[in-house]
């Protein structure tokens, strides 16, 4: 019975690599989840087919954070989704949803990120204009071929293979320029030895750029900030939502309740009568 799953594990994740364009470092997650998952879930052959317990399974990771058993419960949920899409008669039990309080993005101050620019290396700060000019996911970054940069222009594989195109600012084509010449690379922006980089070996640069200024920032951060700059400054929400590659205009709604809830803090700041007492003495 697991080398039935398991087989059908494999074919999972190749339906999600060849048919939904998941980036590599999505699909190795789904794949370490589902193969812990099959490890504590019980799972029965009836009549008819298969019941899948989630139970044991939730039990097992009950102590890592909300967050975390939600992303693991929902690539089990996706997987049985397929399985019955694809003729298997199957039923999960245990699968009560798990509610997770809902909350806003958090970006990086301005001010913060001009900061770290001021500190960084030419690399680091080509790294920074790629996350906070264009907005992308690490796993997009990760996966950007020299093929897909134009002078202007960079075009962005994002979820489920959709292309986008996003304007490339002027500062930003001077240090992709003096960046490919200077590393002779062959097929990625981010390669070493002709392999594309992992998201860890990204991740630590951000994590080595901000640590100079005392601060810690992720890539996902400054990509809330790109969006946030861009409302704040008047653009478009559906150009935002576009630009970010998003497939819901609603997605990209949170970042108005963002600047709503920005703007009622500065204007209890900045308001006389909202101060206190001695403040406004």
């Amino acid at each position: 019975m697991t080398d039935f799953f398991q087989t059908k594990i494999t074919e999972y994740l190749d339906y999600l690599t060849k048919i939904r364009h998941y980036s590599p470092l999505t699909v190795k997650t789904y794949m370490g989840v589902l193969n812990e998952a099959i490890k504590s879930m019980e799972i029965i052959e009836t009549q008819n087919g298969y019941e899948i317990n989630l139970l044991p399974y939730r039990h097992a990771i009950h102590g890592l954070h909300k967050k975390s058993i939600y992303k693991k419960v929902t690539i089990v949920r996706s997987f049985v989704t397929y399985l019955k899409k694809n003729g298997v008669e199957i039923k999960l039990i245990g699968d009560e949803r798990i509610k997770l309080p809902k909350s806003l993005p958090k970006p990086v101050n301005e001010q913060v990120i001009q900061e770290a620019l001021a500190s960084c290396s030419e690399d680091e700060r080509l790294i920074l204009y790629l996350f906070y000019g264009l907005g992308v996911r690490i796993g997009e970054l990760v996966g950007l071929k020299l093929e897909a940069i134009t002078k202007n222009w960079v075009s962005v594989k994002g979820k489920g293979g959709k292309i986008r195109q996003i304007p490339i600012l002027d500062e930003l084509h001077i240090l992709l320029d003096s960046y490919i010449k200077r590393n002779g690379l062959k097929i990625y922006l981010f390669e070493k030895d002709g392999k594309m980089m992992q998201a860890h070996q990204i991740r630590y640069r951000i994590d080595k750029i901000f640590k100079k200024i005392g601060v810690k920032v992720t890539p996902h951060q400054l990509r809330h900030s790109f969006a946030s700059s861009l409302l704040n400054r008047g653009a478009r929400i559906n150009d935002v939502s576009e630009l970010l590659g998003h497939s819901s205009l609603s997605t990209t709604q949170i970042y108005t309740k963002l600047n709503a809830t920005t703007k009622m803090r500065n204007y209890k700041d900045a308001h006389p009568m909202c101060r206190s007492e001695d403040e406004s003495v």
